[in-house]
Parts: structure tokens; C-alpha cells; sequence
């Protein structure tokens, strides 16, 4: 079975680097990605569409004409005190919460947060349970559940800043056997 992995298209916040606004939307140029790759996508082999509750997300996937299940565990990573704003900027208004974050990355939620670990694995039960139910799905969300993701087919949290995941970017794990691996990662069809 497989497991596709489909990063939303380009948002204000992504050409910004803003971190994690809730309510963003695609920009002109992120609705063209989804456009250009809708083709592609739409040939691939899945039998169920889950996309994440965030409105970027969930353009995606009308973008790409198709339907899905609204999946409240494929929205993005939570980063409390950081969303909406640069690092530059959590590091000048939150500097000792900042230097924390960045010497703990994996450990350290922000205020009002989560952590890496956290989403890790919230992203790991989420996949447990689609590769319960054994049929091909497509997963329209964002690059930090992406980059658990790849982390989960290894079972080890440290991979996670050793994976991209562009703006419609699209990435694969495959289960055979009961054997996980990644078939390819962050494709790009736009």
C-alpha cells in the first residue's frame, strides 16, 4: 500500500517566512502549482483523500479537484508564541523562549506550543491507523507533518530536519509486507 504525501501549494506566509498562520491562503502563484500538478496527482493510485483542516490546505485539494476527509491530525505543527510572526521577530519580542527552541528543537515547545516530538507523534497514530485500514491514501498537508512522516518509515524523531518538502512538493512511503520505506520524496510536477 501506499501512502502519498502532497504539500499545499504557496502561501503569503511561505513567500514571507512567517511561521504557521492558521487561516492563510494560496497565493495566485500556489494556486497555479496545485493547478499544474492536479494532472499528475490525479493519476496516481489512492482510494482516500485526508487533508488538513487549514484553509491552505484544504484549497489544495479544490485546486486539485479532489474531495476529501478533513483530518484535524494533518494540521501543521502548533508553534504558540512564533505563529504569525518571522524568527527574526520571535527572536527580538521572546529572545530566552527563542534560544531555548533553537537549542532544543526537537524538545522545547514554544508557549502555547508543541513540540517536534509532540506532532511526531500525533503524525505516527494518524499513519498507524491508515495503514490499519490498508488502502492507498492521499494526504494533503504541510511540511512539518511531511517531514514526521519520513522521520516515522525510519522510526527515529532526530531524521526530521533531514527531509524538504516544497510547495507541492509530493512524496511517498510504501508499505510491503509490513516493511515501510520511502518510495521517493518531494517531487515536484509543477
Amino acid at each position: 500500500m501506499d501512502i502519498i504525501l502532497v504539500r499545499h501549494g504557496e502561501s503569503e506566509s511561505n513567500r514571507n517566512k512567517i511561521y504557521g498562520d492558521r487561516d492563510i491562503v494560496l497565493t495566485r502563484n500556489g494556486i497555479k502549482q496545485a493547478q499544474k500538478s492536479k494532472d499528475y496527482i490525479g493519476k496516481m493510485d489512492f482510494k482516500k483523500v485526508y487533508v488538513s483542516p487549514m484553509i491552505r490546505a484544504k484549497q489544495t485539494m479544490e485546486y486539485l479537484e479532489l474531495n476529501g476527509i478533513i483530518e484535524e491530525d494533518l494540521r501543521e505543527i502548533e508553534l504558540g508564541i512564533l505563529e504569525g510572526m518571522t524568527y527574526g521577530q520571535l527572536m527580538e519580542k521572546y529572545p530566552k523562549e527563542g534560544k531555548l527552541w533553537t537549542e532544543n528543537p526537537l524538545t522545547y515547545a514554544l508557549p502555547g506550543g508543541e513540540s517536534v516530538v509532540d506532532l511526531y507523534e500525533r503524525v505516527s497514530h494518524l499513519l498507524d491507523k491508515i495503514i490499519e485500514e490498508g488502502e492507498n491514501s492521499l494526504l494533503i498537508c504541510h511540511e512539518g507533518i511531511i517531514k514526521a512522516a519520513m522521520s516515522y518509515v525510519f522510526q527515529d524523531i532526530n531524521c526530521f530536519f533531514r527531509f524538504r518538502s516544497d510547495n507541492l512538493g509530493v512524496s511517498m512511503i510504501r508499505i510491503h509486507e509490513g516493511y515501510k520505506y520511502i518510495n521517493y520524496q518531494n517531487r515536484i510536477f509543477w
